[in-house]
């Protein structure tokens, strides 16, 4: 059964002569439990489909269901909500607060959740161990490896217990034997039963995703 569908999924920036169209009337549909790797080259539109199904972003035209809500006709503030509630997020630049320890960074889900101190510091210790990195909790982002960056990242996106996980360009700025960790991470956590939304441009991680979407200039030009 599918958590996400796209229809017909339009994103165009600009107006007139200036137009630039980024997605052309994309459908997808990805099941509960899958690992999905959405491929292509730069530019093809696969960051900007992550983000419209992630409700990172809105279509220009079309619609975005996620567990049977149709997203589209939701507000900011809505969108935020179920977002939270539903998804976690991974991205290429790790985007962790560098004033916070690795535990403050992971308690912030929990936080905008309104979740109390005490639930919340258990919990993130709780996804740092899972992690691996249960001796680096009160280190600050600029004292970890940009692996162990990455880690965090992903014990932040697993907070509030996501159904979904989003995952853009996840070891695209790590070395090989760190970018290995991580989709091993990722592989273990599809294994347990969240979906895995994966845009890389690196087909050696590929290997874990039961589906593979390919786009170029917009389009998807195949699935298998």
């Amino acid at each position: 059964m599918a958590i996400i569908e796209g229809k017909n999924i339009w994103k165009i920036y600009g107006t007139g002569e200036a137009k630039t169209y980024a997605l052309r009337g994309v459908d997808i549909a990805i099941d509960e439990g899958e690992f999905l790797a959405i491929m292509g080259p730069s530019g093809c539109g696969k960051s900007t489909l992550l983000n419209i199904l992630g409700l990172l972003d809105v279509p220009t035209k079309g619609e975005v269901h996620i567990k049977g809500k149709k997203t589209t006709l939701m507000n900011e503030n809505e969108r935020a909500i179920f977002r939270r509630k539903i998804s976690g997020f991974i991205y290429q630049q790790f985007h962790l607060i560098k004033t916070l320890t690795s535990l403050e960074n992971v308690e912030l889900p929990l936080m905008l959740d309104e979740k109390n101190k005490e639930y919340r510091r258990k919990i993130a210790k709780e996804l740092l161990k899972l992690v691996g990195l249960e001796d680096r909790m009160n280190h600050y982002p600029n004292q970890l490896s940009g692996g162990q960056q990455q880690r965090v990242a992903i014990a932040r996106a697993l907070a509030n217990n996501p159904k979904i996980i989003f995952a853009d360009e996840p070891t695209g700025n790590l070395d090989s034997k760190s970018g290995e960790v991580i989709i091993n991470i990722l592989k273990e956590l599809h294994e347990k039963g969240i979906t895995i939304v994966m845009v890389t441009h690196d087909a050696n991680l590929t290997k874990y995703a039961t589906r593979i979407v390919k786009m170029k200039d917009g389009e998807i030009i195949s699935q298998h």
